[in-house]
């Protein structure tokens, strides 16, 4: 009988992977036009035209495979039942030296707050970057305003995937095997994803 239990398809690894790259491409494009300080990382990509203009195409990518994979796990992304009120009230265990076994399904409810947190972040930097994109066109006043709130934004879903990079390696070992090879261990998924695991499996 085998130890692994399928998480992700190969679609969910490509879309979340096409993500990942377009993500870490906009930080590096991006920070040369957040602070002066890093405006030489444009050199990378042949100049500040040609840095600008991969900025935007990797936003176009970010933004489809963004969209992409929230819908492909709206259905368990956007439920919250009463398990998941006793996880935020538990603050998922991390702050407990107990180990903490209140019942998950596919994604915790800390996974479910940054997928949300995630799409509408990824919405607001779409839109105001669209607005940055054509500034002349857009007025003044509102093109300051999208400055504003695409570097907010920028600031905030940085510090999003820190954490999110950080529970997904270190934090809880095992976790990244399913995105990197579509399964991950039934042990693991007894521990972290009790009700997911009796719904695929049909164990009770």
């Amino acid at each position: 009988m085998s130890k692994y239990v399928q998480r992700f398809n190969a679609f969910d690894r490509v879309v979340h992977w096409s993500l990942a790259v377009a993500f870490f491409i906009l930080v590096f494009s991006g920070v040369g036009l957040f602070a002066h300080t890093f405006y030489n990382y444009f050199d990378f990509f042949g100049g500040p035209e040609q840095g600008i203009l991969v900025h935007k195409i990797a936003g176009i990518v970010f933004l489809i495979t963004s969209v992409l994979l929230f819908f492909c796990h709206a259905k368990d992304t956007c439920r919250f039942d009463s398990d998941d009120r006793k996880w935020f009230a538990a603050f998922g265990g991390y702050l407990s030296k107990e180990d903490s076994h209140i019942p998950q399904g596919k994604f915790n409810a800390g996974q479910k707050l940054f997928g949300i947190f995630s799409f509408l972040a990824t919405l607001v930097l779409g839109a105001t970057g669209f607005v940055i994109w054509n500034p002349t066109a857009m007025g003044r006043e509102l093109t300051q305003f999208s400055l504003m709130l695409h570097g907010l934004f920028f600031v905030l879903i940085m510090m999003a995937a820190v954490v999110h990079i950080y529970l997904a390696t270190i934090g809880n070992p095992g976790t990244a095997d399913g995105m990197l090879w579509g399964y991950v261990k039934k042990v693991w998924a007894k521990k972290h994803a009790i009700k997911w695991y009796r719904e695929v499996s049909g164990e009770k």
